[in-house]
């Protein structure tokens, strides 16, 4: 029996695998429970991610703008 990490998972989810490596894992996922279930959380999380937004801290914009205002060229 094949030792899947969850690296090889991510891979099997994005289509990143060989058609054999794909087929293999399959089998695997069918008469496996627990690397099935660990795969259904990969799984859950890949598709959470598109439903992430992501926005910088205002603390972060405003450290941005001083430091832009402070070096600003001075114009004659």
């Amino acid at each position: 029996m094949n030792n899947f990490t969850p690296e090889d998972m991510i891979r099997y989810l994005y289509n990143e695998m060989t058609a054999e490596e794909a087929q293999t894992l399959t089998r695997a996922l069918e008469a496996d429970w627990s690397l099935k279930e660990k795969f259904e959380v990969l799984k859950q999380a890949m598709s959470s991610l598109d439903t992430l937004h992501y926005s910088p801290r205002p603390q972060a914009i405003n450290a941005i703008l001083q430091y832009a205002d402070a070096t600003k060229p001075v114009e004659h």
